[in-house]
């Protein structure tokens, strides 16, 4: 099935999806990898908010490449980021701010999935490689966080995108995995013939 959603996305909506869904955005895409969640997280555990509301919305594993135009900032590139070195904490970031979809590539492991099946949330496959293809749903910068501290890619930018996708749903709220369902035929598979070689 495709679905054509706008952010923030109520729980109910997400729940209705399923491992093989296409997914495409509307609404506010925010920017996170390793140093963002990290802080994110510490001001969390101080009691403290971090600048933006992740509740509802999408969160992008991505190192952008910016460009300020006559004062504005704009998207040279967003391709996505290997989201399995944000798997030590991204279930801890789900429970925290209850985003309502993650994006990256490569899928993520047991610990997001348990996370996403506790708190109503999908993680969404973007094409790795793709970066000028995802830079074209960004249609504004709406604002960016952090960026003196952390740097250009590792910053929070908050996107105002319009149609953001494809994204293939690899992780639902139904237990389904589909990278990990995958990696296990593929290596049953490759066991069983490299025991037919010998």
């Amino acid at each position: 099935m495709e679905y054509h959603l706008a952010t923030p996305f109520p729980e109910d909506e997400i729940r209705k999806l399923k491992v093989g869904d296409i997914v495409f955005v509307t609404g506010t895409v925010i920017t996170a990898r390793d140093e963002a969640h990290l802080k994110a997280l510490e001001l969390h555990e101080k009691g403290e908010k971090p600048p933006v509301d992740f509740q509802g919305v999408g969160v992008f594993h991505c190192g952008p490449i910016m460009k300020k135009v006559d004062g504005e900032w704009t998207v040279v590139a967003a391709g996505p980021t290997t989201s399995a070195r944000m798997e030590i904490f991204q279930d801890r970031f789900i429970e925290a701010f209850r985003p309502a979809i993650i994006i990256g590539k490569g899928g993520m492991g047991d610990r997001t999935s348990k996370a996403c099946q506790e708190h109503g949330c999908i993680y969404g496959a973007f094409t790795g490689g793709a970066a000028l293809l995802a830079a074209r749903g960004i249609k504004r910068v709406r604002e960016v966080f952090w960026l003196e501290e952390l740097g250009m890619p590792e910053c929070l930018w908050v996107y105002e995108v319009e149609d953001f996708g494809p994204l293939i749903v690899t992780i639902d709220s139904h237990r389904g995995n589909m990278t990990k369902e995958v990696k296990e035929l593929v290596t049953a598979r490759m066991e069983r013939m490299l025991a037919e070689m010998e």
